[in-house]
Parts: structure tokens; sequence; C-alpha cells
């Protein structure tokens, strides 16, 4: 799938400036605040992979800033790397942070953060009791070791972050001081269990939307929620391309909520108008006959953000 301009499917009356979509900071941030865990990537210094990049699993919390904190054992393996390559000709005490939304394949947004990881001096840190408050929890375990002479904690501070949408949708790099300045997206935590609900149970409301509101005309092969947020959901359609039923597109759309919403129940309050409408309007129902844009869904703002097709 390739990343396209945003294409305007519904209509003239959409509002052209309308904003339905989060921007990539926004994204990025909401990514690293709602993952807990990543994959820590050092430069390894151990006999025979002398230089190798070497990746651990790791819990974080984020500071206010967004920065991620990590608490570390003192000979754990990715501790040592950093260490040690610090005091280096080589070194730079730089690593990077992985980290994905719960999902399977390439579909999921993830976001990568590069820079220098330093280990915070307690009696200096003015946000530690904040930091060993939040890492107590979100990671329950925290409590037993936090205290250790063995473990400290690292903050990773970003030189560098690169996001993700998930398979073709969007790559970008995210310039720090405005990663920094975003703020999550209010669905964050709830958007996965919203996103498997939808295509659990509304599968057939789906079906409906691409054909009505999306304007597939082709035999429909799956529709699905990919994301849900604040602003709007994005649904990934697939379906064959002309007669050959050995030739399908997958076209991403993005579909507006008319106003952004501020809890998990508006949200889905707005997803069922969609449906709603998109059923009334596969029934032939207008709001007004006289006027076009008074056919159901018709004000409902929708734009094809990405396509492809598979031979």
């Amino acid at each position: 799938m390739s990343a396209a301009p945003a294409e305007k499917i519904n209509g003239d009356a959409v509002t052209p400036n309308l904003n339905i979509r989060l921007n990539v900071n926004e994204k990025a941030r909401t990514v690293t605040s709602v993952c807990t865990s990543g994959t820590l990537c050092t430069v390894s210094i151990h006999d025979g992979i002398n230089g190798a990049p070497f990746g651990s699993y790791v819990d974080y919390v984020l500071d206010d800033d967004g920065n991620p904190v990590v608490l570390m054992n003192e000979m754990s393996m990715h501790t040592i790397n950093i260490r040690e390559n610090e005091g280096s000709e080589k070194g730079t005490g730089m690593v990077t942070l992985f980290t994905q939304l719960a999902g399977t394949g390439q579909d999921v947004s993830r976001c990568s953060l590069t820079g220098k990881i330093v280990k915070i001096d307690p009696k200096e840190a003015d946000d530690i009791d904040t930091i060993r408050m939040r890492y107590s929890i979100v990671h329950s375990y925290a409590d037993q070791v936090m205290d250790s002479p063995k473990f400290d904690f690292y903050r990773l501070i970003p030189d560098k972050i690169y996001f993700v949408g998930g398979f073709g949708v969007l790559a970008k790099w995210v310039e720090p001081e405005e990663y920094q300045e975003s703020t999550p997206d209010i669905l964050a935590k709830e958007a996965s269990s919203i996103c498997a609900r939808l295509n659990r149970e509304h599968s057939e409301d789906l079906r409906l939307t691409a054909q009505h509101l999306l304007d597939v005309d082709t035999e429909i092969e799956s529709v699905r929620v990919t994301n849900v947020d604040r602003l709007g959901m994005d649904i990934r359609v697939t379906s064959q391309k002309g007669a050959r039923r050995n030739k399908l597109i997958t076209d991403e759309f993005r579909v507006g909520f008319r106003i952004p919403v501020i809890s998990v129940e508006d949200a889905k309050s707005e997803v069922l108008k969609v449906f709603q409408e998109a059923w009334e309007k596969g029934n032939g129902y207008v709001w007004d006959e006289i006027e076009d844009d008074a056919l159901p869904g018709s004000d409902i703002p929708i734009a094809k953000i990405a396509a492809d097709s598979l031979e």
C-alpha cells in the first residue's frame, strides 16, 4: 500500500479545511504514551558481535516531556553496552527505543526514538518522585527493585523520532520539539478495543459504509477499521478490481467525525451515526428530496488516504 494525498470522496458538502486527521506529532506521542514497553537497541560490546545492534525488551514510562524513562539493572546486557560504549572512542551513548501499538502484522502504528540515554541522579532530578510514582503504577514489580542499589532510572532524550502509521500508510520523521509539545489522543488507550469490537460486531455495517459512503462499487473482499481517534476513524477496504477475481485493490479511507469527541461514549455515538446513515442511504432514504446534499451521510467528511493494487 502506498500513501496518497488525501482525496475527498464524499462530495462538495465536505468543509474544505475541516481537520479530520491527527498530525504526525500527535500520532507519535500517542504511540509512546499508550505503549509501556518496547525494544531498546544498543551497540553490543560482546566478543564476536562487537559493534552489532543488540535488542532488549524493556519497560518504560514517559516523563512530562514525553521522554522514555527506563528502570535498568546495572548487570543487564543493555546497561553494560550503554556504559561501555559511552567511554569508548566510538561510543556515543546513542540508543534507539522501538515501540508499537498492540496488534498483528505491519498494520499497527509504531515509533522509533533515537538519542542519548543518561542515568538519572535522584538527588538532582526534580521529577524523580513523579517518575517513581508512574513506574510503580504502570509496572507493579517496580516497588520491589526501585530502591535496590543495583537498579537506576535512565532517561532517553530523543534527537530523532521516526513514526510509521501502518503498512504503506505513513512514515515520517518527527521533530523532537514538536513531539514534546504534542499531547496523546484522548481515545489512545481505548482505540485498540474499539477497533476490535467494531470489526467483530459490525462487519455488515462496515460493508454498507464502504458501498454507500466510500463509493466502493466493486465486489468487496474485506472491510475493517484500523484506527479510531478523537477526529475520526480509518477504514481499510479490499475489493476486486474490474472483472478479474485475482486482482485486488486495497484502499485506506479516513471517515471524519463532524465534531471532535471527548470520550469513548462520544466516539461510539459518532461511529453509530455513520453506520446509520450508510444504511439509510443504501435503502433510498432522503432527508430533503429537493437538495442533493441532504442525502444521508452527505456531510460526513471522508477522504481516501492510501491505495495499493495486488496482482
